[in-house]
């Protein structure tokens, strides 16, 4: 597939997928089928690690959405790792900040593995975003990591 260009790395069956320093229209394509193609894999969790990403467009929200979505259809966990104000201000336009787990490292993203970690949950169609347990090291919107 892409793994060359979009690493992946398993812990056990936790898969880290590493993103671009920029993700666009020109690559949130690719981004998507790399995302899709690792839930296909039975992950039983996808951490999407945007550590070195700097700029992020509503294609590349939209490529992280959607595999939001098929991970809620396939019991795969999905959590980001952002470090980028300005990415996670499209993250959060799109509504992602308040279904996905968002963590300030790698390493806290993959803590956060055990079994008490929180399950993203598809809001009910016209009914506010759901309000999601945060387990410690993941940060919300408006909050700053202590």
């Amino acid at each position: 597939m892409f793994e060359d260009t979009y690493p992946v790395e398993w812990i056990g069956r936790q898969a880290a997928v590493t993103l671009p320093e920029q993700v666009d229209v020109s690559n949130a394509g690719q981004i998507r089928e790399e995302l899709l193609s690792v839930i296909n894999r039975h992950a039983t969790a996808l951490i999407v690690d945007m550590t070195a990403t700097v700029s992020c467009d509503h294609a590349g929200a939209e490529a992280v959405e959607r595999a939001y979505r098929r991970a809620v259809a396939s019991g795969t966990q999905l959590r980001l790792v952002v470090t980028a104000p300005i990415v996670r201000r499209v993250l959060a336009v799109n509504g992602l900040d308040r279904l996905v787990p968002i963590y300030p490292s790698l390493e806290a993203a993959v803590a956060a593995g055990g079994s008490d970690a929180a399950v993203p949950v598809m809001p009910e169609p016209g009914a506010p975003h759901a309000a999601q347990v945060r387990k410690s090291g993941a940060v919300g919107p408006g909050e700053e990591q202590a």
